[in-house]
């Protein structure tokens, strides 16, 4: 078998699920032993309406979690995304405040969203310039265009724009149902389809993909389009759920925290490796964390370190495991 067979051939692997894949989260353990730590600690931890809590603030963060790791299982990165959170956030929320409907507003958010994901996408998959660099620039770049247009706080929605963050679908608030429809299309997308192949083929060796035919260009730039579009969708929850947004603080860190939740799920930097599954147990270890802390009265200063940390171990993570593994 040729290599550029071979690396067609390896994804199939890498995006199957099942058993197998389960008992190889290192994940699980950690995961387990930090909500048994939080609920001996608090008491509380456990409660229904603290998990209600925990799964609705995690949910933006999976929203954009599971484009941004297709994005670096591909090779690639976007750090702009908290820019562009606060950007669908602006123009969702002044749509909305114009007094369009809903959908409106968000179709507009999504639209402004998409379109700094196709800047990213043309520059780093057409141009070939380095998408450290690129989104890193747009991540300053779009923070000052939002702030250009608009300088002050917006707020004052309306109930239709409320809807978006907190209404309820069969008892189930609607930006957790919303993770979980993006969390089972990017399954089943890596799992069934021959573009999920490509993303992991692409990641494991960019040129022996195109050797194989694999169009390395577009399926990256749509990946760029979609991560761009859900930030935007994050940003226009949020600004559902505060009923307000700010310009020059909304989605602040925001790239880091989604960037910790990927590489501690087990997604590979470097590309070519991960999993949907471990992006969910990334995202709820971060979740769990942040609240576990909070309830525990950590100071804020406490949070961030120990989300640094917990980046780095995912970077680590992320490295060791699958050698371990061989």
């Amino acid at each position: 078998m040729t290599t550029a067979d071979s690396v067609l051939t390896r994804p199939r692997v890498l995006a199957t699920g099942g058993l197998t894949a389960i008992r190889r989260q290192p994940l699980i353990p950690v995961l387990t032993a930090m909500v048994l730590v939080f609920q001996l600690s608090t008491g509380s931890f456990l409660d229904p309406a603290n998990l209600r809590g925990i799964a609705t603030d995690a949910a933006t963060l999976a929203i954009v979690a599971v484009p941004l790791a297709l994005l670096v299982i591909s090779g690639y990165l976007d750090l702009s995304v908290g820019s562009t959170l606060a950007l669908g956030g602006l123009v969702g929320g002044w749509l909305a405040g114009q007094g369009q409907s809903p959908v409106v507003a968000v179709v507009g958010a999504l639209a402004a969203g998409a379109a700094v994901g196709a800047v990213n996408g043309v520059l780093c998959c057409h141009l070939g310039l380095s998408a450290f660099i690129v989104t890193l620039g747009m991540l300053t770049a779009v923070r000052g265009l939002a702030q250009q247009f608009f300088p002050l706080p917006l707020s004052g929605f309306g109930t239709g724009f409320a809807w978006l963050g907190g209404a309820r679908i069969a008892g189930v608030a609607a930006p957790v149902v919303i993770a979980v429809l993006v969390l089972v299309a990017g399954a089943l997308f890596l799992a069934l389809t021959p573009a999920g192949r490509h993303v992991f083929a692409i990641g494991v060796n960019r040129e022996a993909a195109h050797l194989s035919g694999v169009d390395v260009r577009r399926t990256p730039f749509l990946l760029f389009v979609v991560t761009g579009a859900a930030a935007a969708l994050a940003g226009a929850i949020k600004a559902s759920v505060l009923d307000s947004v700010v310009a020059g603080t909304s989605g602040a860190g925001f790239e880091l925290a989604v960037l910790t939740a990927v590489l501690v799920g087990g997604v590979a930097l470097t590309g070519g490796s991960g999993s949907i599954l471990g992006v969910l147990l990334g995202v709820l270890f971060l979740g769990c964390l942040q609240n576990g802390l909070t309830l525990l009265d950590v100071p804020t200063f406490w949070q961030q370190m120990a989300q640094g940390t917990a980046l780095v171990a995912g970077a680590a993570l992320a490295y060791f495991a699958p050698r371990a593994a061989r």
